[in-house]
């Protein structure tokens, strides 16, 4: 895949086609808290009340048209150094490196956007292997299981906690 095809860049209304394209595949959401979505109707409205009010989600674009996203949400108070990011890639895109790609790019930007931030966290469901090889991939250290740590679709799950540090050195 030629990494100069790959971008990061703010969702908009415009994306509704494109993040339905992906955003209605079980094999993409299955690991997500959100379901499949189901109509344009409704890609519309959770573009417009979730992900463009979210404190920060981009959209991973290949040839700028939206095939996923990457978010980081940061903690607030006393946790305010620790952020949260989570991302998916349409499953047509799966194996291509490009969620690799946009990370590499979307951590230094979530580090100087948030520069109280100092962790970065991701927690990843145990059958997820391929989201854990790429956390591993940017850097990102395995540090524990979590045992009945999440709920996903109405079930408790195992989870596999990740972080990298602002100190660490991105691969």
């Amino acid at each position: 895949m030629d990494q100069t095809r790959i971008s990061l860049r703010p969702f908009s209304l415009s994306d509704a086609d494109d993040f339905l394209s992906w955003a209605n595949d079980e094999r993409v959401t299955q690991f997500l808290r959100w379901g499949p979505v189901k109509s344009r109707d409704e890609a519309l409205k959770y573009l417009q009340e979730v992900v463009i009010t979210h404190p920060w989600r981009q959209s991973i674009c290949l040839d700028n048209r939206s095939i996923g996203y990457v978010s980081v949400r940061p903690e607030s108070g006393h946790d305010r150094h620790r952020a949260h990011i989570s991302y998916a890639v349409g499953a047509d895109y799966w194996g291509q490196g490009i969620v690799t790609a946009a990370l590499r790019v979307a951590i230094p930007l979530a580090f100087k956007e948030f520069p109280y931030l100092v962790r970065l966290e991701a927690l990843v469901e145990e059958p997820n292997n391929g989201s854990q090889r790429v956390l591993e991939k940017v850097g990102f250290q395995k540090e524990g299981f979590l045992r009945k740590y999440g709920v996903n679709k109405g079930e408790i799950r195992d989870l596999i906690i990740y972080s990298l540090l602002s100190t660490d050195e991105m691969v």
